[in-house]
């Protein structure tokens, strides 16, 4: 009787192997710095999207933007502290808004950036001041 043959060879598999290695070694360069193109894209989209969304929202209701020492936690919570919102129909987010590096969005209100009324903006990936930064100006 004939034995049915189970199973790869040793050739057989360092074959594959080695395409799967080639695979990896033509792709591997082409994605390599897109995760941190990624994470910009992404606080461009909270920046100029979803936050702008939420303090616009804020001042329709409350006929300003939140006070730079109430920050992005008014619209989260409340504001207790003056000034004190008599029209807050929030919360106007879900939960804390933190960049794709999971620090804090930094806002001031009023901005020193025209056109916008507030300055609203990551300090990228390195966490400094520079030219990495994300801004809505």
């Amino acid at each position: 009787m004939e034995r049915l043959r189970v199973g790869f060879t040793l050739i057989e598999l360092m074959l594959v192997v080695v395409i799967i290695s080639a695979l990896v070694a033509m792709v591997a360069p082409r994605l390599a710095g897109r995760s941190e193109e990624a994470r910009r894209g992404v606080a461009e989209a909270d920046i100029k999207g979803n936050l702008a969304l939420a303090l616009k929202l804020y001042e329709v209701d409350n006929g300003r933007y939140p006070a730079t020492e109430q920050g992005l936690a008014a619209l989260l919570e409340k504001p207790t502290s003056p000034p004190t919102p008599k029209n807050w129909k929030g919360p106007y987010l879900e939960q804390e808004p933190l960049d794709p590096w999971k620090r804090r969005y930094l806002y001031r209100y009023p901005g020193s950036h025209p056109p916008r009324d507030y300055d609203l903006y990551s300090l990228g990936p390195d966490g400094k001041e520079g030219d990495d930064d994300v801004t809505n100006w």
